[in-house]
This record gives C-alpha cells, structure tokens and sequence, in this order.
C-alpha cells in the first residue's frame, strides 16, 4: 500500500500523519488516518461498523465511540472544504463510504506524477515507495540491483527533502490571534447562551424580555442575518444543545415549585423538534423532571447521550442521561471535592471538568464519556488571575488547549493545567468563547451592567401606584450616579458618608461618598469582584470580601488583610468590636455558613445550608434565608421557621434595625417585622427594578436598583 495519495486536493502522507493543502499541514491522530486509507481502499463502497472496527483495530476491543471519534477527527481536519467534509458520508445503522476519487502516489495518472500545487516539499521528501504485493504474476520480471553511488544519492536527497520540509512546513500556531469582534445582536434586550449549530450554519441564543426573568430562545442565520424564533412561549429557560444531526434542541426549563419541601424552584429537561421550530415556533416536551436536585447545563454526546450537571444537596455531579431508554448514571463525582463546570469536544470525545478541590486548588479533569478519567490536575494560576476565581474553559481549536475569559480578559489553558494570556483588550467583560464547528470564529456573550445607588426616607408617602411605568431613576434619585454597576451600598456609623462598590474606574473598588464628594479607597486587580462589605464600629474602616479575600481597608488609605484557609463566597455582615464576620466559605469544595473570628482566624461551622443572606439582630440574634428565601432563627433543639415571613422572603436580602427585619418580597412590597412582637406589617409599594435592600438607618433606606442590563451576542474572527 502507497505511504502517500490525494484525497482531492488533499494530500495525505501516512509517514508524517500528516493531511497537507496549499501548504497548510495537519497532524492527523494515526488511527484516523487509518480509518481514511481503509475508506480510500474501498472508495464508494459502504463499510460497517464491524469491518472498519476490524481492520483499523485488529484484535483489540473497542467500542464505536472510538470509531466516532475517528471520523470526527477526519471531518474536522477536511472542514476547510464544504465539499470536501461531505465526501465522507454516513449511512445510517450500516457504516461509511468516502465518496470521491483517489489517485495513489505512483500511479500514472496521479496528476503528472506530482503532488497537488503547494506540495513541492512533500514529494521531494517522500519515502521510498512502498508497493502492495502483486497477486501472483506468471513470472516475476529480473529487477536490477541498485547501485551503491545511487543509494548514496538517495538517501541524501530524502535527507535534504525531510531538512527542507521540516523547516520550510507550515506550523500549526500555538497561540490564538483575533483580530476582530463583531456584534451580532445589538438590542435593548438582554441576550446570552449563545451556541453555534453542529453545521455551523446557524447562532441559537437565549433573550430576556426587557427586564424580566423570562426569556425565549431564537436562531439567526449565519448567511442571511435571520432570526427565528424557536419557543412558542416565555419561560425561565437555561442552557441549550442542539443534537449531533441537528434536529433536537433540548435545553432546561425552570419554574417556581408550588410546594416547595428542598426547593423552591423545580427544573424540566425539555426538548423540541428544531426543523419544525425554524418553520414556527413550537413548545417543547418534558424529557426529566426534577423536583429534588437542579440540573444544569445539558450537552450531547457522541452517543446520543446527554451529559448534566446535576446538583444533590451542596454537592454537584455529572451525569449521562439517555433520552431513549429514560436513564441516568453517574460520569464523575468527588468525594473531597465539587465540581464546577464541563465541556465537551466532539471531535475529540473529551469531557472537561474543573472542579474545587480540598487543598483549595481548581483543577482540571480530563475523561472519556466512557467514565476513564484520561488526567487530572491542578489549574496554575498567573498572577494576573484572582487566586479563588473559577473558570469557565472551553475548547478551542489549538491542540490540548481550551480558552476561557474571567472578565476583560482571556487566557488559554492547556490539559495539564497550564495557563497563558491571549492577547485581546477588551473594554468590556465577557464570557468565555464558544468556537464554530470549523474553529475559525467564537461566539462569546459581552455587555456592561449599570446599577445605582439610592438613599429613601423611610417616610417617603406611596409614589409607585401613581408612576408604575415611570423609569426608576426618576422615582429614586441616584446618591452616586455612573453608567456603570455599584452595589453594596452602606451607611457610615455616626457619620454621614455611604460606602458602596463600583466599577466606575474600571475595576470593582470600595468607594466613599457624602453626597458632594467621593473618594476611592481601593486599587484591586483587573476583574476583581466584591461579595459583601460592612462598616467598623468607629466608622473608620470597612471589611470587604474582594476576589474571595478579606480585607480591612481604612479611610486614612492602610489596609489590613486577613488570610483564612478557605476561599470567602459572601461576607453577610461584620461585628467590628468582637472582630467577628459573618459569611460563607467554600470548605473542600461545598459552601458552609460560618462564623469566622478574624482576631484568631477561627472558622465555627454553623451549618451546611445553601444561604441567600444572613443577619445578626441589635440583641444577638442569627436570622437567615436558605436558598427558598425561608427565613428562619436558631431554637434551643433545631432551627426554628419564621411562620409569618413564609412568602415574604425574595433575592432581594434584608437589613435588621432596632431588632426590625426589613426586606422587599417579590411582590415589590417593602414590609418589616418585629423580632420582640412578633408584628409583620406592609409599609410601601417599591418599584420593580429595585434589585437589593442593602442597609438602614434611623430614617433611610439604602437601596441598589437596575438601569440596564444589557448583554449581546458577539464574534471573534480568528486571524486568517
């Protein structure tokens, strides 16, 4: 068998696993080369499963994933051709043909006897042809014996040959360069999931309706500039995939429980007919229900399978789910750990996890959907990148490489954890890249979100009933207006300043404002985020959890950090005096309400619930929301459930003032209760972008609302 032939104009040398057009060289995994030469061998006939399983895995076992893969890979490697990729045809339940024609290095019509343009260095290099045995001829004819000079002159231009290819070949750039990023859909509404088609001829993303949580789901024609949308109806939809053939899209469905007992929000998997919906909008249909555990982020394998995470209790697992038959198992669990994220490479048959580990670290796991766990380890993390950030990767078209962005910036990370800068400004966050099937363009989802600050007199008369369609700011004016987010907003002890967060410089910092003047207080790095911040006492200092760290920072501009063993998810309050901190934290993975006494660094577990927001009372008292907004206090035996709060509690938090909880449900309502009397009480109407109730004092309220949340739908362009 020739070491070398054309495929088109293709130019495929088994010697270097190598697949070359106009000058441009792929290395090809050599089990898929082999399943190319079998195809070649049998050009325009179909082959099974079993006969292709047979030839190219002699006595070895196998499964058709593997086989799969293979094809993928060729696929992939010949994407450059539309034409080209559909040679390599599927015949449904019997196998594959390649349907084209093959010219063998050495035969006489093989195109002059040279390779295609742009190859000269390939067949100058190529080894001494390799012949198939003949099939016993009559008689053998006399071959003559090479000379020895000629020998000499032969290996010495193969040598020449393989020196010039060997530094003259293309090389396959072991970074990303882009050079453009393009918006896709810029609306006042807020897009995101974006995703391309398994063709790669359309964009499939999700679209808020202006400011409510409800979405539908929609596709834009790459070539005509189309959109179409696919769900019949609003809903609260999560993440979406489309199915290998493209006719399934199935994506997660998630609604308020009407009994809430572990939950209060119950998730569907749901599926509906693509081809259909591209004609009309369609409603889809139940796959799974759940009703104890969330689900997230569903994507097809190559098996026709899903892969899920799923979450039991604190704890995330990832599971394969088949449609057909209306089961699950387990793909991968820890025990010392949780997981994070995945992604999945078609092309490769990898799964990629990054996981929260008991020594603190991120990690990176790579395993087959057959549950082999292929490598596992630690993320290394540039100083560029927050120590506790998580990460998002997804592969990309370099070789054991994903990409991932933590902000306005983007970085790419190798499968044994490695991390490396990709050169792109941004000067706005945005998510990680998501490549076309081809590799040469990303999608990835970029907008800014602008919040602002409001102080309200607790007197203030009911304004929202006159003035429901008002904008926001109108009612409530800004203490500290910016076109960009701040939150946080809290009151200075026996002062008049407000310290609050704000991305207004660039970066999230701790500002202070006294309604004339602001003043920044801190320089953290680029994409820091802030999770929580509370005054002193003395009104001198603030503790601010920024990038999962504590940190004590002073209005004379001294700062104080304070290093605990475990990454910090939210800082819900600080009591100064005892220089104790009320908070969350991440321990061996799963998130943990505690206690922390930042004077020792002694951690006290409270309990290993999911909280939303926690407060302690003027007296002492610990009242927190679980992840239903249930509000509940300690008891002398178990914790006790606060009756009259059931369905008072919402996202929104609350503040406790004078041993009173005031909070905003989800009707809009701004009430109170009292902790000594037992009294609950509706005090106003609040408009609906108000997003949090942040703080309170003897006469205002302090409260953080919307003014946009706009996200787009964007693409990278890959430099050519």
């Amino acid at each position: 068998m020739a070491l070398q032939y054309w495929v088109g104009d293709f130019f495929v040398d088994l010697s270097r696993n190598q697949v070359t057009r106009n000058g441009q060289s792929q290395t090809i995994p050599p089990k898929a080369l082999a399943v190319l030469t079998y195809l070649a061998k049998h050009q325009r006939k179909v082959v099974s499963h079993d006969e292709l399983l047979a030839g190219v895995w002699p006595d070895t076992i196998v499964t058709p994933n593997t086989l799969q893969r293979s094809i993928a890979q060729l696929r992939k490697a010949l994407g450059g051709d539309r034409k080209l990729q559909s040679y390599i045809k599927t015949h449904a339940k019997q196998g594959y043909s390649l349907e084209c024609d093959i010219v063998w290095q050495g035969d006489s019509d093989a195109k002059g006897g040279s390779a295609p343009y742009g190859e000269v260095a390939s067949s100058a290099s190529a080894e001494p042809q390799v012949n198939e045995k003949p099939e016993k001829p009559d008689h053998q004819p006399k071959v003559r014996k090479p000379s020895r000079h000629l020998i000499i002159a032969i290996i010495g231009f193969a040598f020449l040959g393989f020196v010039g290819f060997k530094f003259n070949a293309p090389k396959q750039s072991s970074q990303l360069v882009f050079d453009r990023l393009q918006s896709i859909t810029a609306t006042d509404h807020k897009e995101f999931n974006a995703a391309y088609s398994p063709d790669g001829q359309y964009i499939l993303f999700h679209r808020y309706l202006d400011k409510l949580c409800v979405n539908k789901i929609w596709a834009r024609n790459i070539h005509t500039q189309k959109e179409i949308q696919l769900t019949a109806d609003w809903g609260t939809y999560g993440r979406h995939t489309l199915s290998p053939d493209g006719k399934a899209l199935v994506f997660i469905s998630a609604e308020d429980c009407t009994k809430p007992v572990t939950q209060n929000v119950c998730y569907d998997l749901v599926s509906l007919d693509f081809q259909k919906a591209i004609e009309s909008p369609q409603s889809p249909t139940v796959l799974m229900r759940c009703k104890n555990s969330e689900i997230r982020n569903p994507v097809w394998l190559n098996d026709n399978n899903l892969a899920i995470l799923q979450k039991l209790s604190n704890r995330w697992q990832l599971i394969n789910y088949s449609i057909s038959d209306n089961t699950s198992h387990v793909l991968y669990e820890l025990d010392d750990g949780n997981l994070v994220d995945f992604d999945y490479s078609n092309s490769e048959g990898l799964i990629a996890i990054t996981s929260n580990r008991q020594d603190g670290r991120l990690y990176l796991d790579l395993l087959n959907h057959g549950r082999q766990i292929l490598s596992s380890h630690p993320v290394d993390y540039p100083d560029e990148i927050p120590e506790h950030m998580n990460i998002y990767p997804n592969f990309s078209p370099l070789e054991r490489r994903l990409i991932f962005s933590t902000g306005r910036r983007l970085f790419s990370l190798s499968y044994d954890g490695k991390v490396n800068k990709i050169d792109l400004p941004l000067d706005q966050p945005v998510g990680s890249p998501n490549f076309h099937p081809h590799g040469q363009r990303a999608l990835l989802i970029k907008g800014r979100y602008d919040s602002d600050i409001a102080s309200i007199p607790l007197s203030q008369p009911e304004l929202i009933s006159a003035l429901v369609e008002a904008d926001v700011s109108e009612i409530y004016p800004s203490t500290t207006r910016s076109v960009l987010g701040e939150d946080n907003g809290v009151f200075q002890p026996n002062g008049n300043l407000i310290g609050f967060s704000s991305e207004r410089s660039g970066e999230d910092q701790v500002w202070v404002a006294d309604g004339r003047d602001l003043r920044q207080l801190t320089q953290f790095q680029m994409d820091t985020t802030i999770y929580g911040m509370d005054w002193a006492a003395d009104g001198q200092s603030i503790l601010v959890n920024a990038n999962k760290k504590l940190t004590q920072v002073f209005l004379d501009g001294g700062k104080r950090d304070f290093l605990l063993a475990h990454p910090v998810t939210r800082l819900f309050q600080w009591d100064s005096e005892n220089n104790n901190a009320l908070l969350s934290m991440k321990i061996k993975g799963i998130t943990k309400f505690a206690e922390v006494n930042l004077n020792r660094l002694e951690v006290t577990v409270i309990n290993e619930k999911q909280i939303n927001w926690a407060q302690k009372s003027d007296d002492g008292r610990l009242i927190y929301m679980d992840r239903m907004n249930r509000f509940w206090q300690p008891g002398p035996a178990e914790d006790q459930l606060i009756e009259k709060l059931v369905v008072q509690g919402s996202e929104k938090r609350f503040v406790i003032k004078d041993n009173i909880i005031y909070a905003i449900n989800r009707n809009n309502q701004l009430w109170s209760y009292n902790l000594n009397t037992d009294d609950f009480n509706l005090i106003r109407e609040m408009h609906k972008d108000v997003d949090y109730l942040t703080d309170i004092n003897q006469t205002n309220l302090l409260i953080t609302y919307v003014v946009s949340a706009k996200k787009e739908v964007a693409e990278l362009f890959l430099r050519e």
